[in-house]
């Protein structure tokens, strides 16, 4: 859901004469994304359906045709997130054999997709969830469960050189790691990129 991807609101009280009709799912597609965009202004309050409304130009009700609450628009950021950060994981174990440059190179492809995707940055995080119904958080927990379930499975190189517990712990470390990233990113205005001097920073625990 990247900004770039953002389409011009379209007021639901435009005149007949100019105004198209969304195709069926093109208005929820508007909805998540306009969501995302207000997550990525620095220093952004909590998102309000009031707010989201006004943004794209519609009628909160408008918003509720398409989404039962305010938790099912982040629920579909956070599926976003999820079927984006996996498929990027499935990239990589696809292409790299297991061990600590495939784990390195997972890290580095999600520290890129955050950077892409600021907003979702801050739904990894929880940072925009709080307040917000405790199943969003629930979900974020296991998303990087997964997340850490990969990174185990990738220091567990082909040769059983590296034990169970040692890929455990590394993985462990990595996740910790990569919040602690993510959080900076959010909390300087996503100025202080997740990928600043990344090299040498895996380097100390790879």
């Amino acid at each position: 859901m990247p900004k770039k991807e953002l389409h011009t609101p379209v007021a639901d009280d435009a005149p007949a004469t100019t105004r198209k009709r969304p195709k069926p799912g093109e208005r929820r597609l508007q909805i998540l994304q306009t969501l995302a965009a207000m997550l990525e202004q620095p220093g952004a309050e909590r998102v309000t359906t009031a707010g989201l409304a006004a943004a794209i130009g519609v009628s909160e009700a408008a918003l509720y045709r398409h989404f039962a609450s305010k938790a099912q628009m982040f629920e579909g950021l956070i599926d976003f997130v999820d079927q984006s950060t996996m498929g990027l994981i499935r990239q990589v174990t696809d292409r790299e054999p297991p061990g600590p440059q495939q784990a390195a190179r997972i890290v580095a492809l999600l520290f890129q997709f955050a950077e892409k995707n600021p907003g979702m940055s801050r739904v990894m995080i929880g940072d925009a969830l709080v307040l917000e119904h405790e199943r969003l958080q629930e979900r974020i927990n296991l998303l990087f469960d997964k997340i850490e379930a990969q990174l185990r499975q990738a220091l567990k190189t082909s040769d059983s050189t590296t034990p169970t517990a040692d890929a455990q712990v590394t993985a462990s470390v990595l996740v910790a790691f990569m919040q602690g990233r993510l959080q900076r990113f959010a909390r300087t205005g996503f100025k202080r990129l997740p990928s600043e001097q990344l090299q040498a920073a895996l380097a100390r625990v790879l």
